[in-house]
């Protein structure tokens, strides 16, 4: 008799957790550098190295209010009566006995030999009193911080406030940066409401809400959120028109009767990179190379199995596309015991009281939010699980 004896079909092979990331992440290469002003640079990846292109401080400056003073004292005032003020024309050279009012920030002095601070010193007829100051006290010499063409932080760091203001005090206008990677999502489902309460078998559609946002905070540009339903032909026309440079769907990763990525996949000659994943939740996950390069992430249509995906899948190849650094891996102890999947990685919402320690939260089913919604890590549970006090590996999860 045909098939007799054969027993089930054995279960396919899917990539591990670590080694579908590593695909996502080696199927994408950074995109073309360009240049931004730099108030619009913040949170962008700098593309080359940030070289000073002046001396730091440009020229000796007081680090104090009080008098910029030559040689010991007492000394004689001269010059302007209101003295060297920041941005002001410089004060006249000074010589030995001489002082001079001076700002915080002002320039000092040709022949200045130290400021002495204002609460040191006491003025009377024309003449300025003080202990003599330490040659050089409270002078910020010219280049103390850097000298022009310094490297001041290496290409592919993240471009935070600070290294703005970096930026600015050594000279630069605009800044050589990675453009945040352009994304677009597309919700798939005929089943999903958009508003209001679900009924007749209908259900709120939350990934759409969640998913724009979510790719922003992994540092991509979300260009738009579309609804297409479950309609081949508008799927067909979004994938193939999209300008991109990841496209991320949610639902209709399986093989469904109305679940046609796959089928578009197919017909537009996608190069399926990865089709499911050894991860509970969100096996079904997948990562597809379009024709022209451009990535796309299908996320399974179960809210916490699409985080899942985000962070497998979309969070590598954002950090690629963007030549971000890799993050620093963050561990923690788990304060009791997690079950495991017998071969699969499980994401467990945790919530982290303590530096140090991750306490699993309820409410982590693949179609649950309620879990995710109040943690702020997912833990890494190796297949077969892991007991209390283990350290466990942390995704931490975007806070805004």
């Amino acid at each position: 008799m045909p098939g007799a004896g054969r027993g089930p079909a054995p279960r396919r092979e899917l990539p591990g957790w670590e080694t579908a990331r590593a695909i996502a992440h080696r199927a994408a290469r950074p995109l073309p550098p360009r240049r931004l002003p730099i108030d619009l640079a913040l949170g962008h990846i700098l593309a080359a190295p940030l070289t000073a292109l002046t001396d730091l401080p440009a020229f000796d400056t007081s680090a104090m209010d009080g008098w910029a003073v030559a040689g010991p004292g007492p000394w004689r005032l001269t010059g302007d009566p209101t003295g060297v003020l920041a941005g002001g024309p410089a004060a006249p050279q000074l010589t030995d006995g001489e002082a001079v009012p001076i700002a915080t920030g002002a320039r000092v002095p040709a022949g200045a030999t130290a400021v002495l601070r204002s609460e040191q010193g006491g003025v009377a007829d024309g003449r300025l009193s003080g202990p003599n100051p330490e040659p050089g006290a409270d002078v910020r010499p010219r280049g103390q911080e850097c000298r022009t063409g310094t490297e001041l932080l290496p290409a592919r760091t993240p471009l935070t406030p600070a290294a703005l203001g970096l930026a600015a005090a050594a000279g630069y206008d605009q800044l050589a940066v990675r453009p945040r990677p352009r994304a677009e999502v597309l919700v798939l489902g005929d089943e999903l409401l958009f508003r209001g309460l679900p009924h007749d078998g209908r259900i709120r559609d939350a990934l759409g809400p969640m998913t724009g946002p979510w790719l922003t905070a992994l540092g991509a540009h979300t260009l738009v959120t579309r609804r297409l339903g479950d309609d081949a032909e508008a799927l067909y026309e979004a994938v193939s028109t999209s300008r991109a440079d990841l496209i991320v769907t949610t639902g209709s990763t399986a093989a469904g009767p109305v679940d046609h990525l796959r089928g578009v996949l197919r017909r537009l000659d996608a190069q399926l990179l990865v089709s499911g994943v050894a991860v509970r939740p969100g096996h079904p996950m997948l990562l597809a190379e379009l024709p022209g390069g451009v990535p796309l992430v299908g996320l399974p249509g179960n809210p916490l199995a699409a985080v899942s995906a985000l962070l497998t899948l979309a969070a590598p190849l954002l950090s690629a596309l963007a030549d971000r650094p890799t993050p620093e891996e963050r561990r923690a102890q788990l304060a009791e015991a997690v079950r495991g999947h017998p071969t699969d990685t499980r994401l467990v919402p945790v919530r982290c009281p303590a530096p140090g320690e991750a306490r699993p939260l309820s409410y982590a089913g693949p179609a649950m939010l309620r879990g995710i919604a109040a943690a702020s890590a997912l833990a890494v549970i190796p297949p077969g699980g892991a007991g209390a006090h283990t350290e466990v590996r942390l995704l931490d999860l975007p806070t805004a």
